[in-house]
């Protein structure tokens, strides 16, 4: 989820990891050592819209300030591209001095909070070995999932690991039930680009209810769940979170809507559609070029929810409803449409799609998937252009 933007930065540090790997991996961790939770703000960046957690292993006297990293891309997959549209998205943990991750952050203003872990030693050597076997180049890389397996799940579950049955996981961090689309939501402005192909490109399993434990996908919910849980010491309930720092205090970065957005344009779009039904209504006549382009462009989507769906790795991209609108056999019927008089039963096709529009309504009302906004004005061009084919092309 949350790869720098400097690559030359990333070399930097990865060198430095690879000096301080041979004396680190054999080192027992200090009584004064500390190991801390590291949250840090939304940025620019789409992928860094969600924020990000990392692990902070700090020891005075082994003069150690070492930060681990779970959101670095594996540059090293010669099939990167290829097994990320797949759904096999190798990342890696990745190790480096803690003081230039936070100068990182500094420079570009994203605020930084810290929470040191009330660890017994043994609690705090278990949990140093745990990543400094996983930081190994032959155990560093793992297969990303943004939603069940990525940075902010990594300290999660090791916490879980190593504390055992002695974590007290609290759920009252959870104000409000809500579906993994619904958290993603609001991380990242429905009214973006980015916003509106992820929610095209994913399925209805981003609409149960989230568990408290899904909840832990987002660093916010990693820090809010952290800050309530409790830890058992000596057999008392003790806080898990020792101390809270604010090491960066910056004003949080806003989701802002993009400029030229895709509710503007859609609505634009879809304004020119219906004024140029309006004069083929009036005029009688019909305007191939509306057809051919609205029937490409669903269809075309309508491949890309199929393929996502049944040949990709996505876990959450199957059984997309979006399908109700962007039809994949829309795309050969864009060519019959070329025609001056297509086909007759076409008029049909474009009844059984008004029949799939006429069901987005309930499956966004009941819930069993959410639409986003910015495509009401397209649903309704859809829905009026079908309407006027099926009369028209009836012969």
């Amino acid at each position: 989820m949350m790869i720098k933007k400097n690559i030359f930065f990333l070399f930097a540090f990865l060198t430095i990891n690879t000096i301080v790997c041979q004396r680190v991996n054999t080192l027992e961790l200090s009584k004064f050592s500390q190991i801390s939770i590291i949250t840090s703000g939304p940025g620019e960046a789409l992928y860094e819209k969600f924020g990000h957690t990392a692990i902070r292993v700090k020891d005075p006297v082994l003069q150690l300030d070492l930060l681990y990293n779970y959101g670095i891309f594996d540059f090293d997959d010669p099939n990167f591209y290829v097994n990320f549209t797949k759904g096999y998205m190798k990342y890696k943990l990745a190790r480096y001095p803690f003081h230039l991750s936070l100068k990182s952050a500094q420079q570009d203003k994203r605020w930084v909070k810290e929470q040191i872990l009330n660890l017994t030693q043994l609690q705090k050597n278990k949990f140093f070995q745990f990543l400094e076997t996983n930081v190994l180049p032959e155990n560093a890389s793992y297969f990303y999932d943004p939603f069940f397996n990525n940075c902010a799940t990594k300290p999660r579950d090791i916490i879980q690991k190593v504390t055992g049955g002695h974590l007290v996981f609290k759920e009252t961090f959870i104000t409000k039930k809500q579906s993994l689309r619904q958290l993603m939501n609001k991380e990242i402005n429905p009214n973006t680009w980015g916003s509106l192909g992820i929610n095209i490109a994913l399925g209805s399993k981003l609409d149960k209810t989230a568990t408290p434990s899904e909840y832990l996908y987002l660093p916010d919910y990693v820090f809010e769940a952290l800050k309530v849980s409790r830890i058992i010491k000596d057999e008392k309930e003790e806080d898990v979170v020792q101390k809270t720092n604010i090491l960066l205090d910056f004003k949080e970065k806003e989701s802002k809507s993009d400029a030229l957005s895709p509710f503007l344009i859609l609505l634009l779009f879809s304004l020119l559609g219906l004024f140029v039904t309006y004069k083929d209504i009036k005029n009688s006549k019909r305007s191939k070029w509306l057809d051919v382009t609205l029937f490409f462009m669903t269809g075309a989507l309508g491949l890309l929810i199929v393929f996502l769906w049944f040949f990709t790795n996505h876990s959450t991209a199957p059984n997309n409803f979006n399908f109700l609108w962007a039809f994949a056999p829309n795309i050969i019927i864009a060519f019959f449409l070329l025609k001056k008089e297509p086909p007759i039963w076409i008029h049909k096709y474009c009844l059984v799609l008004l029949f799939f529009l006429i069901a987005i309504p309930i499956v966004w009302l009941t819930k069993i998937q959410l639409y986003t906004y910015p495509m009401i004005p397209l649903l309704v061009l859809l829905g009026i252009r079908y309407w006027y084919l099926q009369k028209t092309l009836k012969r």
